[in-house]
């Protein structure tokens, strides 16, 4: 039998050839990788859109082989464009919020015909609460027909659980994409973005470890395979950023977000950051130092939704 691991960014890292009780279970589990039910296949989490896990992939099929399996491993890292990624996570998402609205239909209507089958059982039961006559002839109908009412509830109790339950993820299903491209996040990622961009651009330019002091050293930039790396991590966070950037200023010039900055933003004014609002105690080139209740913290202009001047507050 021979086995096939196969990395894409499209599909992530996924093998294929086994079956049920062939013994490659145990191996792949402790190797990391997890069944996917949808997608009839094992699978290594979280690698859809990124670099192949080429250790984990090499060990992985090390430990298939020397269990008696022919492992072949075919491996395309060529990226996708950011906007393809968000296109498809899109409809993905979009895909398993329709499906959990399906599944919360189905479990609200289980839970209507608990709910109608447990009140019909309990309007058999003999009016005013009228208890069991121990010895007579109607004593084993009446227990039948109580222990039809109590498990009729418990079900309908259940159902409702549960169709409460899926109700709620379908929500959550259906807000993923609004929150991923919610102002406040769409900013806080692009800073990490150029978080990222700035630290790989220095492994490509070289760096002094340590500036300031005795043990200051000159890293030079990086080459041969590391440099291939990093010039490919470059070209990954220069699109994400060009696609994020794009999307935050659509949101600027419809009015969700503003473009706040030392020149609209003064000492004394009050600002909203994640719900709360607090007091700008100094402004700096790219964040605001902010005070609230004797705490300080800083947040970046990017992160700020609603400014009101302090005269103007309340």
């Amino acid at each position: 039998m021979t086995l096939t691991i196969t990395h894409t960014h499209e599909e992530g890292t996924l093998i294929t050839g086994t079956a049920k009780g062939d013994g490659t279970a145990e191996t792949l589990k402790a190797h990391r990788w997890r069944w996917g039910r949808s997608i009839g296949a094992w699978y290594i989490p979280h690698s859809r859109d990124k670099a192949a896990q080429v250790r984990r992939i090499e060990a992985t099929a090390a430990a298939l082989a020397e269990a008696g399996f022919s492992v072949a491993v075919e491996i395309d890292d060529t990226a996708r464009s950011t906007a393809e990624v968000e296109a498809a996570k899109a409809a993905r998402s979009a895909g398993r919020a329709e499906a959990l609205e399906q599944k919360a239909r189905r479990k609200a209507q289980a839970a209507e015909a608990a709910q109608a089958a447990a009140v019909e059982a309990a309007e058999g039961l003999p009016e005013g609460g009228e208890p069991v006559k121990i010895g007579h002839h109607s004593e084993a109908r009446h227990r039948r027909a109580l222990h039809t009412a109590h498990t009729r509830m418990s079900r309908s109790v259940e159902a409702t659980r549960e169709a409460a339950e899926a109700a709620q993820r379908a929500a959550t299903a259906s807000a993923a994409t609004d929150a991923r491209y919610a102002p406040a996040t769409v900013a806080r990622r692009i800073a990490r973005l150029e978080a990222e961009a700035r630290k790989v651009a220095r492994y490509l330019d070289g760096y002094t470890a340590q500036p300031g002091t005795v043990y200051a050293e000159q890293v030079p930039p990086a080459a041969g395979a590391a440099r291939e790396r990093y010039t490919a991590e470059a070209d990954r966070l220069a699109d994400e950023l060009d696609y994020w950037r794009g999307v935050r200023a659509e949101q600027v010039a419809a009015g969700q977000a503003a473009d706040y900055s030392r020149e609209t933003i003064s000492a004394g004014d009050f600002v909203k950051v994640s719900g709360s609002w607090w007091q700008v105690k100094r402004t700096n080139p790219k964040t605001v130092t902010l005070e609230s209740g004797g705490c300080s913290t800083r947040a970046a202009y990017p992160t700020l939704t609603d400014h009101r001047p302090a005269q103007k507050r309340g």
